[in-house]
């Protein structure tokens, strides 16, 4: 995957599901935002997906160096 892609991917991923999700909303008020963040990192699809295309962009990033 080039860098161009990998980002679009991202973007898109975000706007689509993470921008106006309910549950990280009502997560911030009950668990506070490193609870809400913990869950994205741990229990989302969305978040699991992220973490792939963020691994795929170090990839990139360390292939030119």
């Amino acid at each position: 995957m080039d860098k161009v892609t990998v980002m679009k991917d991202i973007d898109e991923l975000h706007d689509t599901y993470c921008a106006d999700c309910l549950v990280i909303k009502q997560l911030r008020k009950d668990r506070g935002k490193p609870g809400a963040h913990r869950f994205c990192i741990e229990a989302c699809t969305v978040g699991e997906r992220l973490q792939f295309l963020g691994d795929e962009l170090l990839k990139v990033y360390s292939k030119k160096l």
